[in-house]
């Protein structure tokens, strides 16, 4: 089956103000985003896509255009059920006021029983995703055979759920995956298994250092996952 490259969207405004975007219109790329954006087809030159499929946000759209643009005839499908989770209430809210709420232990700790109020649960999100890329394994296998390679560019979560489904985790393990902005996960569909080949790629070792959490300047080790997905390197 075919060969599925998974790019998270470039860091957007949302990202950089501590915001859980969510599904909110109108939130597009930072200064560093459409940066990441412009590198992506460097990136991946000497890839052959068959396909570049998006998510319908601003975000996913504007990170794969420069990709596509290189790439004349190709076109962008919008699909919306690699969509970013619908956050319901939570969405446009600050994470640090989110990080309060009872919800967000059982987000962290039990995500296949959390659901948000006014959206989606997490085991629903997973399963659209999941429903998403078999049919565009199949589509994409049936047009341009089974060595083919195609592009998804979606959201941080849905990444990491797909990823869980990949390797046969349970979606209560998903929150110890990790996907920075404008990061390349690569995952190859088989009859009887995937493969998981890459995992969050960027080329960029600086997420790695260190971070500072909070005006006392202490170490960040408190093991919670950012909901939404982090910001990646400063």
């Amino acid at each position: 089956m075919a060969t599925l490259i998974l790019v998270r969207h470039g860091r957007s405004t949302a990202n950089t103000s501590g915001v859980l975007a969510g599904r909110t219109p109108g939130v597009a790329l930072d200064e560093q985003g459409l940066a990441q954006a412009a590198a992506l087809p460097g990136r991946l030159a000497g890839l052959p896509l068959a396909a570049v499929v998006s998510s319908p946000l601003q975000r996913c759209l504007e990170t794969v255009q420069p990709l596509v643009e290189a790439r004349p005839g190709i076109g962008t499908h919008q699909e919306e059920r690699i969509s970013e989770c619908d956050y319901g209430d939570w969405s446009g809210r600050k994470l640090a006021e989110l990080a309060d709420d009872p919800l967000m232990a059982v987000v962290q700790q039990h995500p296949s029983s959390a659901a948000f109020p006014g959206g989606e649960s997490m085991r629903g999100m997973q399963a659209r995703a999941v429903d998403a890329v078999r049919d565009w394994n199949a589509r994409v296998e049936a047009e341009h055979g089974e060595d083919a390679v195609f592009l998804m560019c979606s959201h941080g979560d849905i990444i990491k759920s797909l990823v869980a489904d990949a390797l046969g985790m349970h979606l209560d393990l998903f929150q110890r995956i990790h996907a920075d902005p404008c990061s390349v996960t690569a995952i190859r569909y088989t009859r009887l298994r995937p493969f998981l080949l890459r995992l969050g790629e960027t080329g960029d070792l600086g997420s790695l250092t260190p971070r500072e959490n909070g005006a006392e300047g202490k170490k960040d080790s408190s093991g919670e996952a950012v909901v939404g997905g982090g910001t990646g390197a400063a």
